[in-house]
């Protein structure tokens, strides 16, 4: 689920839009993540494992998607609006950078 407490910032990192479709990917990861949690307290069979097994492959490949959806959309952002060539290619190595760390 959502979070409705959650205050989104208007900043420069990510769009409003970029925000909201990142944290709706994030709430469905979660969701599924309870629903691996409901399957592991409810194992009964060694078939339950291959379903465990399952979801959890699911709900990692959301979660890396979501990641990657970030920062694509952070080099869009970070990037469109640079006029000095310069400081675009450090903003894309520190992206590059980012994503050689944590991909």
């Amino acid at each position: 689920m959502l979070d409705s407490s959650l205050k989104t910032v208007q900043g420069l990192a990510l769009t409003a839009d970029q925000k909201r479709d990142l944290t709706h990917r994030l709430a469905r990861v979660e969701g599924q993540l309870r629903g691996v949690q409901r399957l592991i307290a409810n194992a009964d069979t060694p078939e339950d494992c291959d379903a465990v097994a399952q979801q959890m492959a699911a709900a990692r490949k959301a979660l890396d998607r979501a990641f990657v959806t970030m920062l694509t959309s952070t080099m869009i952002t970070q990037t469109a609006n640079l006029s000095d060539a310069h400081n675009a290619a450090e903003r894309v190595k520190h992206l590059a950078d980012m994503l050689n760390k944590f991909a």
